[in-house]
């Protein structure tokens, strides 16, 4: 899965909400979501859990051998 796709994953809520259940703001989720920042693990894990979705399938590419949680082009974020 794609990054974008955590928009899909949202539904209906918004981002505010989301973010508000995350403990986010909601710039920072809209950053994540768009692959601007990198959450930490601990906010990564948040993020799976949330969506019910394995770590690897949001933030690794479909082969599952490339990260996008490339640490030394993005900031990572709490």
């Amino acid at each position: 899965m794609e990054r974008k796709k955590l928009i899909e994953c949202r539904g209906n809520k918004s981002r505010s909400d989301v973010a508000s259940d995350l403990g986010v703001t909601p710039q920072m989720l809209g950053a994540i979501e768009r692959g601007d920042r990198n959450p930490s693990l601990t906010l990564a894990k948040k993020i799976s859990d949330y969506y019910k979705l394995a770590i690897e399938d949001i933030f690794f590419n479909q082969k599952g051998n490339e990260s996008f949680l490339n640490r030394n082009e993005k900031e990572e974020v709490v």
